[in-house]
């Protein structure tokens, strides 16, 4: 499939024609006009480019961001899927995990461009509610990727979605976790160094491994959230560390955060005494995993959500299905594999 790419920037005219088309307030528009035209000059100045458009597909992608290894992945994996059934689509991201207006401003202009369907990887539960309201108000199809919208919000609102497909994340921290309870004593202390406080994947990891440490009789001396930053899990690991100089693992909810807590315990000299664990199966982490130092990584597939999830909206749209206001649709589970040193 030739490539016809265009930056991830939505212009000026674009951002204000889609609100318009969907009814947003003037407040909205004012907000989402200074943001696209910070994108803009930052993607200018940058030379990037981030979407592939063609002008002629029927369906759209929305990503979180392109900002770690997964999320190239899960990119990659739609457009080979895309390739294989012979379709267009087009791929869209926002700047950063904490661009939630810019990732509501490109929903806004694909609802506006007339999209049959689109899938869609929500930076939380909750930032675009109102936007997929809007979609189903225009007839477009919507599949769930990854993070899971808050379903009773996305009902009071009139949204609706006909698919989910996702790691089940709390299966993950329990995996991850699981590695550091079979290479511990019984009663050893343990941490947790979590995502974004209410991002829905990260809650539901932290859930499985505090599940799992708990069962086996080890002492969870805290569980704190880093924000997926490796800096801010680097410092929280610090402080377990400095307050537990006994501590014996550390469960980290993503692998940028886990590479912070791993820095941590070198720096503490603590090397093979602190297990740390990490998720997603990023190249770097799995790099370390080899290496001999970040003690393992639960690596999700991001290509086969990406892919599957394509393959969804595809059949739905075909199917005429646009989902149903107040139905939750069945979750669609792609597998996840613990990585340990060869």
């Amino acid at each position: 499939m030739k490539k016809r790419i265009v930056a991830l920037a939505l212009t000026m005219t674009m951002v204000v024609a889609a609100l318009v088309g969907c009814g947003g307030s003037d407040k909205k528009e004012t907000k989402a006009e200074t943001k696209a035209a910070e994108t803009t000059a930052a993607t200018e100045a940058a030379g990037e480019t981030t979407a592939e458009v063609t002008g002629d597909a029927e369906y759209a992608v929305i990503l979180k961001t392109q900002a770690s290894d997964f999320w190239m992945k899960m990119w990659t994996g739609v457009e080979e899927k895309a390739a294989e059934l012979g379709i267009k689509v087009d791929l869209y991201s926002a700047q950063s995990e904490e661009d939630i207006e810019g990732q509501l401003a490109i929903l806004e202009s694909c609802i506006n461009k007339g999209y049959k369907g689109i899938a869609i990887a929500p930076l939380s539960p909750v930032n675009l509610v109102a936007g997929v309201a809007k979609a189903t108000e225009a007839g477009i199809t919507v599949v769930n990727l990854d993070e899971k919208f808050d379903m009773d919000e996305m009902a009071k609102q009139g949204g609706a979605v006909v698919g989910f497909v996702t790691t089940d994340n709390v299966a993950v921290g329990a995996k991850g976790a699981g590695y550091i309870v079979e290479n511990v004593e019984k009663g050893s202390k343990v941490a947790v160094i979590e995502g974004k406080a209410g991002n829905t994947s990260g809650e539901d990891r932290k859930q499985g491994a505090t599940d799992a440490f708990t069962a086996a009789g080890l002492e969870v001396v805290g569980s704190l959230p880093a924000d997926w930053d490796r800096q801010k899990a680097l410092d929280t690991a610090a402080s377990f560390i400095q307050q537990n100089p006994d501590l014996k693992g550390i469960y980290c909810c993503n692998d940028t955060m886990a590479l912070g807590a791993l820095q941590a315990v070198i720096n503490a000299d603590k090397l093979g005494e602190i297990l740390v664990v990490g998720t997603d199966g990023d190249t770097e982490a799995v790099d370390s995993v080899q290496a001999g130092q970040l003690s393992a990584t639960v690596a999700q597939d991001p290509a086969g959500i990406g892919a599957k999830g394509l393959e969804l909206l595809i059949e739905a749209v075909k199917a005429g299905n646009k989902g149903e206001v107040g139905v939750v649709p069945e979750m669609t589970p792609v597998d996840s594999k613990l990585i340990v040193k060869e």
